[in-house]
């Protein structure tokens, strides 16, 4: 997992923050004894806030987001019993997160920007006008595999986009059929990002948009 990137460091500040949180909601004791419970609207706050911080990082479907809003429903009065689990499931959830046990959140957010980058593309495309979608498309895709890269560890800062794909290939990155797609991509990107118009077909055009929903769907989604 990155870690110094905004994204994540603002998980990991939250993720503590409300771990801290758990450990102050107040408890109170019934008359006559029985089971200690924490005062109605006090647990659930936490608890609604744990559970989108949950789903935020591993998915709204995720095993950890429907465990704890399984135990968040059977809460339904705040007794000791009902809510000490779902201390105990943010706990792991948190752990997970720290420990790099997750799909990395900042691919995922880049993902859904990249993914209205190509939806744009692909409308400018649609009306037309084949020259913005070549340059929004071929910025998004150069930026992906940028990311991709920085994301395995791979230095790439400052590197063109052939030599991001060639160090992408190297590390078995990309392989098969989007190995062999890849190789004719700086191609249409340097047409594309120098204006060279006449040289760039729709069908090249539309080989980009096609090859970075790919690698989008494959790369970006948990």
């Amino acid at each position: 997992m990155l870690r110094g990137t905004i994204v994540n460091e603002k998980f990991v500040r939250r993720f503590q923050e409300l771990l801290d949180a758990s450990a102050k909601l107040p408890w109170a004791q019934q008359q006559g004894g029985g089971p200690r419970y924490v005062p109605d609207g006090k647990w659930q706050g936490w608890a609604t806030s744990s559970l989108s911080l949950i789903s935020a990082v591993f998915g709204d479907h995720s095993p950890q987001a429907n465990a704890f809003r399984t135990a968040c429903n059977k809460a339904r009065v705040g007794y000791e019993h009902e809510v000490t689990p779902l201390f105990s499931l943010f706990r792991s959830a948190k752990e997970d997160f720290d420990g790099g046990y997750v799909f990395n959140v900042e691919l995922q957010v880049s993902g859904e920007v990249f993914g209205d980058f190509v939806g744009l593309a692909r409308q400018s495309l649609t009306d037309g006008h084949k020259d913005v979608a070549a340059v929004l498309a071929c910025a998004a895709l150069e930026d992906a595999l940028k990311r991709y890269a920085a994301a395995n560890n791979l230095l790439v800062d400052g590197k063109t986009m052939t030599e991001v794909v060639n160090a992408l290939k190297t590390a078995g990155l990309v392989a098969g059929a989007q190995k062999t797609l890849l190789d004719a991509m700086p191609r249409i990107r340097n047409l594309a990002l120098h204006g060279d118009w006449a040289k760039l077909s729709e069908p090249d055009v539309a080989s980009v948009l096609a090859f970075v929903e790919s690698f989008l769907l494959t790369k970006f989604t948990p």
